[in-house]
């Protein structure tokens, strides 16, 4: 299928890793010219090499708002920015009371703020030229709250608000904001997290992830981890689908136990 992406801008933040690359990449196999961010000069050279020649990066530190504007700008030399992916994001697991008030305005500046910048960058472009895409990455957690990941749930939860409001902003043109809901996925952060549990144990690292979907997801209906690529594929169908807007599109494996 053409998904008619060829020559076109993306933004992808944080795509450097995990989910962020997978959809980077997928972008750039339909032929959309990509630009990312990372705040590790080395990884983000490396990450843009892998992902292919039409990919670019800047390094730039998104809690930052003139990283933000440095960004845009990049992207904007490579034409009108038609797509936006705000994926950056923190998580980490810890009993709630240890999540002092500073912890709590890092995860509402990287998970939500981040977001809000670049948006407000790149929605009023596309408003005016009666175009354009913008795309939150969520977490299943956003509606299945995850006790030992508040701030992370809190945050997630936050996205899918924000996301649906402003596409009430975009009613009647052609723009369209929508959430992508991803479930536990194989990356390397979480591949490294299992990879430690795994090690105090004595155990494979299969083993703990059988034994993770067992104790912790239980409503799982695939039991195992996603392939980011499965997030990358959605992104592209979800972001160039016209009648799509103000929407979430759950590729989280069945966890939440809904048809809707």
């Amino acid at each position: 299928m053409d998904y008619g992406l060829t020559n076109r801008v993306v933004i992808i933040t944080g795509g450097a890793t995990g989910i962020g690359k997978a959809i980077a990449q997928a972008f750039h196999a339909e032929g959309a010219i990509v630009v990312t961010n990372g705040r590790d000069e080395a990884k983000l050279k490396a990450a843009v090499a892998d992902i292919g020649p039409r990919a670019h990066g800047l390094r730039a530190d998104l809690l930052k708002l003139e990283d933000c504007e440095a960004l845009f700008a990049f992207a904007q030399g490579f034409g009108h920015v038609e797509y936006l992916v705000n994926n950056i994001g923190i998580f980490e697991s810890r009993d709630f009371f240890e999540f002092d008030d500073a912890r709590w305005f890092e995860y509402f500046d990287a998970n939500i703020m981040t977001g809000v910048r670049m948006t407000r960058l790149a929605l009023k472009p596309m408003l005016e030229r009666n175009a354009g895409s913008i795309l939150f990455i969520s977490s299943d957690a956003a509606v299945k709250a995850i006790p030992w990941m508040v701030p992370y749930s809190m945050t997630k939860a936050a996205q899918l608000g924000m996301s649906r409001a402003l596409a009430e902003i975009t009613k009647g043109t052609k723009v369209r904001v929508n959430t992508l809901m991803p479930g536990p996925t194989a990356t390397e952060s979480v591949h490294t997290y299992f990879g430690q549990i795994a090690e105090q144990k004595g155990v494979t690292v299969e083993e703990v992830i059988t034994n993770y979907f067992k104790e912790n997801e239980p409503s799982s209906l695939i039991q195992t981890l996603i392939d980011p690529m499965s997030h990358g594929r959605a992104a592209v169908a979800l972001m160039t689908n016209p009648a799509i807007n103000g929407s979430v599109l759950r590729t989280e494996g069945g966890i939440v136990r809904s048809s809707y």
